[in-house]
């Protein structure tokens, strides 16, 4: 039986980044996609010049739109913009606990414009963490979701994610490519397991929606029936695979888009 995902995130007109990299994630990975719009965004590889949000009472109703007609069988949340969007997802959520359901807390844009409310962190720390199988963090934002300073070293890693579960998060993969050196290392933490994700750093401009194509990738191996730190890996995997082929896109001159179909597309 193919599985259905829904993504509950913003739009990106350029195809690298939000709903369209959801999309795209969830095909090459094998399941049925589903998206409800958070927000409209102006932007491009080199950056956001404008964000239109959807009202939170739409929001909702989309996504309840989805849930009275199709089974849902996990869901990723990207952007969600403000404290009003925030709190119509988790009470469209609400009556459905037992789903998987990934978090990616888009804080900040490649090209640095913000992308949620300040006052939007508190909601989805209150609201929307709790609801989160898994979340999955890069460095700056774990730390500014539990008010700390971005990690620096693998033992800080390990910490933050630890605290980040205490704030509600049921497990949380935290993404070390902000680190310097010569590798990319995640961890992976829940009540039972600590494990460390490694992988190498690879030299590339072609960035634009790793962190939403991590997400979705994740949120189709949990639909699948994969257990979380073995889905972790794999999305990792499938990731790594899109950053290396990336130079085979050209779209755009600034933080390109990663090769969502890499494992399909013939070299041309």
């Amino acid at each position: 039986m193919i599985r259905n995902v829904l993504s509950i995130a913003g739009s990106d007109p350029s195809g690298g980044a939000g709903i369209q990299a959801d999309l795209k994630t969830f095909s090459a990975c094998g399941v049925y996609g589903m998206a409800v719009l958070t927000a409209l965004t102006a932007q491009n590889t080199q950056g956001v010049s404008g964000v239109h949000l959807v009202p939170p009472s739409f929001v909702a109703r989309q996504i309840e739109a989805v849930f009275a007609d199709i089974r849902v069988d996990a869901v990723k949340i990207g952007m969600v913009a403000s404290a009003g969007i925030a709190e119509a997802v988790a009470d469209a959520l609400a009556p459905h606990p037992n789903l998987p359901v990934v978090l990616d807390p888009v804080m900040v844009a490649k090209g640095g414009a913000s992308l949620l409310d300040p006052d939007a962190v508190a909601a989805l720390v209150e609201r929307l963490l709790p609801l989160a199988t898994i979340i999955t963090p890069n460095l700056p934002e774990a730390a500014a979701l539990i008010g700390v300073p971005v990690a620096e070293t693998r033992a800080q890693m390990a910490e933050q994610a630890r605290q980040l579960r205490t704030a509600g998060a049921h497990a949380v993969l935290l993404k070390g490519g902000h680190l310097g050196g010569n590798d990319s290392p995640d961890v992976f933490s829940s009540q039972t397991e600590l494990e460390w994700l490694e992988g190498p750093r690879i030299a590339t401009a072609s960035t634009h929606g790793t962190g939403c194509t991590l997400s979705s990738a994740l949120s189709a191996s949990l639909a699948r029936g994969m257990p979380p730190v073995g889905a972790a890996q794999a999305a990792k995997a499938y990731l790594a695979g899109a950053i290396v082929d990336a130079e085979r896109l050209s779209v755009g001159s600034g933080h390109g888009p990663v090769h969502h179909f890499h494992q399909f597309w013939q070299q041309s």
